[in-house]
C-alpha cells in the first residue's frame, strides 16, 4: 500500500523546494519523491514548510519533573543536580513508564520522530534489582511505542559517584558492579522495529579508566560498533578532577581508551582545549550540544562552530527537557555562536538542518533516517508559515524563527503521529491532552495531590 503527502514547500537533501509530493510504501520507507507538482486525489496535504523529522539525540525523561521546580533558589548544576536525585528515588516502572509517555507525547508534537534516552536509572530504591533486571528500560520502550517515535535507549554504565569515589544514596539504583555486569544486563534487551539498544558511558567521572575498554567491547556487535555516547567535559571540575588523578583532560583519557570514533557522540563538550577539539575532529566523534540546558544550568557555551570544522557532526538535545522544542535548540546552537563569536550567520540553516536531522538520527544508530529521500524512513514535520513568529518568513529561512508550537503535522516511519497539531493516539479526540497526562505523571513521580 502507498501513501502519500503533497507538501506546499519540502526541505530536501538539496534544499527547500516547493509543490513535492512524498509516497511511501508499506515498510514506511520513501519510495518517490516528486517536485513542482500540484496535489492529488489521495495526497494529505501538508501546508507550510515540510523538514524532515527531527531526532532529539540526549534526552532524560524523568528530568521533564523538573521544569518549573529548581529555579526559586538559584544555585549551580550541583545544587540541581541534588534536587534530581531526590526524583530520581522516587521513581518505579509504573510511574516511569507514565512520566515518559506523556514526554515522549510533548516530543511529538514538537516534530521529534526518535529520541536517544540517555538511561541510568536501571534498578530499584537501594539498587535491589526489580524481577526483570530491565524493567525501567522497558517502561521507555513502551512509553516510546505509545507514543508513535522510535526510541533508542542508551543504556548507561554509572559505577562510581565521582573518580575514586562509591556511589551513594539513590545512586546505588545505577549501579550494576561493574561493566561487566552492566554488559549483561543489557545484551538481555533486544531491538524491535523501532527500539535499539545502544551504550552509554556517564561520564569519566562514573565509569573507571580500567572499566572504559568493556563498555566499548560490549558496544560492538557483528554488524560493528553500536551507538556509544558519553557526557564530556560538561563542568570545569570534571576536567580539574580527571587532570588531578589522570593527568589528562577526559577527552584525551577517552582516546586513550578506544573511546572516541565514528559510533560515538560526545554530549556538550563545553570545556574544552584546542588539542581536546582535535582529537574529537580527527576522530569523527559527533558532539550533541544541548543549548538550552546548557544554558539553564549556567554550563557556559561550548566551541561548536570549531569542532564541526574541526570534523566532528553536530547533533542536538534536549537533556532535562526545559523546553521540548528541537527548533529552539537549533537556533541556540547559531546563536550561542553569534555571543561567541561577535558575528552573525555562524551556522548556515542547511547545517542547523543537518544538525535537527540526519546527524541527529545517525548519532542514534539511524543511518537510514532523516532525509526526504527515497529509501529513507518516511519522517515528515509540517511547519505553518502563517502563525505570529513565521507569518512573512521565507520557507529558507523558517527553521530560524519557526517553534515547536508551529509543528501541525508529524508522520514518523509513514505513520501519522500528530494531525491538526494533535496527537491522533494520545489525544484521538481532543480531550484526553497530553498536557493534562504531563501534570499527572509529574504530580504522581512528586507525590503530589
Amino acid at each position: 500500500m502507498t501513501r502519500s503527502w503533497w507538501c506546499e514547500h519540502a526541505w530536501l537533501p538539496t534544499g527547500p523546494a516547493s509543490g513535492v509530493r512524498v509516497e511511501a510504501d508499506a515498510a514506511g520507507r520513501v519510495s518517490a519523491v516528486t517536485v513542482g507538482v500540484r496535489p492529488v486525489e489521495g495526497d494529505v496535504r501538508l501546508d507550510g514548510l515540510v523538514l524532515p523529522g527531527f531526532a532529539n539525540a540526549h534526552s532524560h525523561a524523568f528530568h521533564r519533573a523538573l521544569r518549573g521546580r529548581t529555579n526559586l533558589d538559584g544555585g549551580t548544576f550541583w545544587t540541581w543536580r541534588d534536587r534530581m536525585y531526590t526524583l530520581a528515588d522516587r521513581l518505579d516502572p509504573d510511574s516511569y513508564r507514565e512520566l515518559a509517555t506523556a514526554v515522549y507525547g510533548e516530543m511529538a508534537l514538537a516534530g521529534i520522530t526518535c529520541v536517544g534516552e540517555f538511561h541510568y536509572l536501571h534498578h530499584g530504591p537501594g539498587g535491589a534489582r526489580y524481577g526483570d533486571p530491565n524493567a525501567m528500560g522497558e517502561a521507555l520502550r513502551d512509553a516510546a511505542h505509545a507514543a508513535g517515535i522510535r526510541l533508542t535507549l542508551l543504556d548507561t554504565c554509572y559505577l562510581t559517584g565521582g573518580i575514586d569515589v562509591p556511589l551513594e544514596g539513590v545512586q546505588r539504583r545505577f549501579d550494576d558492579g561493574d561493566a561487566e555486569g552492566w554488559a549483561d544486563r543489557v545484551s538481555m534487551m533486544k531491538d524491535d522495529e523501532r527500539f535499539r539498544v545502544a551504550a552509554a558511558v556517564h561520564s569519566i567521572r562514573a565509569v573507571p579508566a580500567d572499566q572504559l575498554d568493556i563498555v566499548v567491547e560490549a558496544a560492538q556487535d557483528d554488524d560493528g560498533p553500536r551507538p556509544l555516547h558519553v557526557h564530556l567535559s560538561e563542568q570545569p571540575a570534571e576536567n580539574e578532577a580527571c587532570l588531578q588523578v589522570y593527568g589528562c583532560t577526559p577527552t584525551a583519557l577517552l582516546a586513550e581508551h578506544g573511546v572516541l570514533g565514528s559510533a560515538t557522540t560526545a554530549v556538550h563538550a563545553t570545556h574544552l582545549t584546542d588539542g581536546d577539539i582535535t582529537m574529537l575532529g580527527d576522530s569523527t566523534t559527533t558532539v550533541c550540544v544541548c543549548p538550552t540546558t546548557e544554558r539553564d544550568l549556567a554550563d557556559g557555551i561550548g566551541p561548536a562552530r570549531a569542532l564541526r570544522d574541526a570534523g566532528s557532526p553536530l547533533a542536538l538535545g534536549s537533556d532535562q527537557h526545559v523546553v521540548v522544542d528541537m527548533l529552539a535548540e537549533s537556533r541556540g546552537l547559531e546563536m550561542h555562536e553569534r555571543l561567541r563569536s561577535g558575528h552573525r550567520g555562524r551556522f548556515t540553516v542547511g547545517e542547523l538542518v543537518d544538525a535537527l536531522a540526519p546527524a541527529g538520527h545517525a548519532a542514534l544508530g539511524w543511518n537510514d533516517a532523516g532525509k526526504i529521500e527515497v529509501g529513507a524512513l518516511c519522517d515528515l514535520v509540517a511547519l505553518r508559515l502563517d502563525s505570529l513568529r513565521t507569518a512573512g518568513a521565507l520557507p529558507s529561512q523558517a527553521p530560524l524563527v519557526a517553534a515547536g508550537g508551529d509543528v501541525h503535522a508529524v508522520v514518523a516511519s509513514g505513520r501519522t503521529v500528530v494531525a491538526d497539531g494533535r496527537h491522533v493516539r494520545l489525544e484521538p479526540d481532543g480531550e484526553r491532552s497530553i498536557a493534562r497526562l504531563l501534570a499527572a505523571a509529574v504530580n504522581r513521580a512528586w507525590g503530589d495531590h
